[in-house]
């Protein structure tokens, strides 16, 4: 085995903690020292005294103020939703324009297999034909 020094819980050095009483003796103190230097002598005893005086000294908006930023909003997300509403429509204009083809069972059934094998849609296959067909002629 090793000859290694063990750290037990008595060698770590832990300060004492202090009363209640000593950090509010702390405070009244610090507050004496800034009056006795001139400056404001309301100064908190303990951080939940500052914490609320600064909650209570930011300026919060009027009620007047409130209502013009909720309306203000509220218009903006209906406009948004309107806009969003119109670019749907508008693609579901330009998608709409359905071409009811027949074709016969084998036909049907090679589209089918390419689409699976491609992971595309048939309808992906028939578009991108009918364009090359199109453009091979001259349209």
């Amino acid at each position: 085995m090793t000859n290694r020094p063990t750290l037990s819980v008595g060698d770590i050095p832990i300060a004492p903690r202090k009363e209640r009483g000593a950090v509010r003796e702390e405070s009244q103190a610090a507050a004496e020292r800034s009056a006795a230097l001139g400056k404001d002598a309301a100064v908190p005893a303990t951080d939940i005294e500052l914490a609320q005086r600064s909650r209570t000294q930011l300026p919060g908006p009027s009620p007047d103020e409130r209502k013009e930023a909720v309306s203000k909003r509220a218009l903006e997300q209906e406009q948004a939703r309107t806009r969003l509403r119109d670019l749907k429509r508008a693609q579901a204009r330009e998608s709409k324009h359905f071409v009811n083809v027949p074709l016969d069972y084998e036909t049907k059934m090679r589209l089918q297999k390419a689409a699976l094998e491609n992971d595309l849609k048939m309808t992906v296959i028939m578009k991108a034909a009918i364009d090359q067909y199109l453009r091979d002629n001259g349209y």
